[in-house]
């Protein structure tokens, strides 16, 4: 990544590990209640090893994938608590709201994604899109709306995604497959796939997991001195953000002057 994580880091992402293999595993042979403690405690596991592998001032990006890991958090928890037939319905609005956050944390890197440097790639993605909303659309009936709209940004989640670094573009990938999964087996009769609970979140955890490294990766290159940061060839100097400028301009003035000889 960089640079070596802190020994909290490793503990946070350790523990991360471990639970996921814990909860995939009793997905796997059909353990409902460990799978579901298990899966209440990922996203908080992935939350700490993500704000203990990177460095303050964390900026907008670091922050809102907190926020999108709070909502997703919030996603595998809640719908625990309510009935059966609304379930579905928040899982789906806080997930949502997980997209929402995803979109606006990988917004500024717009010009860095395929949106911008490889415009021909955003077919798939439509495609892909354009078929799920197809598939679905008998059996979600007055859920087609909603249905697209969560489609769509979870899309461009996708195609944003690609301009925080490869690991997030595959990460972004990984969440469609994880999220379309889903979407069959809720509105698609004739769709079946064995241990589908246990791709489902194999998928899920891979996503989330992957943009997190991402994440940490891109802040550790923005958080090294511009003469120490690798710079990909015929790319301009980056920018440093307003906090990071406040902070050397504060370690430049408060350096002792040298009297002129």
């Amino acid at each position: 990544m960089g640079r070596t994580l802190s020994w909290a880091a490793r503990a946070w992402a350790a523990a991360f590990a471990a639970v996921a293999l814990v909860q995939l595993s009793a997905e796997w042979v059909g353990a409902e209640g460990l799978a579901r403690v298990g899966q209440w405690a990922l996203m908080p596991l992935l939350a700490g090893a993500l704000v203990a592998s990177t460095r303050w001032p964390r900026g907008r990006l670091v922050t809102w994938v907190l926020v999108a890991l709070g909502f997703s958090w919030l996603g595998d928890l809640v719908p625990s608590f309510v009935g059966d037939d609304a379930a579905f319905l928040v899982m789906v609005g806080f997930f949502l709201l997980a997209q929402v956050a995803f979109v606006v944390a990988f917004a500024p890197d717009a010009r860095r994604s395929v949106l911008h440097r490889r415009p021909v790639l955003l077919l798939p993605y439509v495609a892909v899109l354009v078929g799920m909303v197809s598939a679905c659309a008998e059996g979600a009936g007055d859920l087609l709306i909603p249905v697209a709209v969560y489609g769509g940004c979870l899309t461009a989640m996708a195609v944003l995604s690609t301009g925080v670094g490869r690991l997030a573009g595959i990460g972004g990938v990984v969440f469609v497959v994880s999220d379309g999964l889903i979407a069959l087996e809720e509105f698609v009769p004739s769709f079946h796939l064995p241990h589908h609970d246990f791709w489902v979140m194999c998928t899920y955890v891979l996503a989330q997991a992957l943009i997190a490294v991402a994440v940490v990766e891109r802040n550790a290159l923005q958080r090294r001195p511009p003469e120490l940061a690798p710079r990909p060839a015929g790319s301009r100097p980056s920018v440093p953000d307003n906090v990071v400028s406040m902070v050397r301009a504060a370690r430049t003035l408060s350096r002792p002057r040298v009297p002129a000889r």
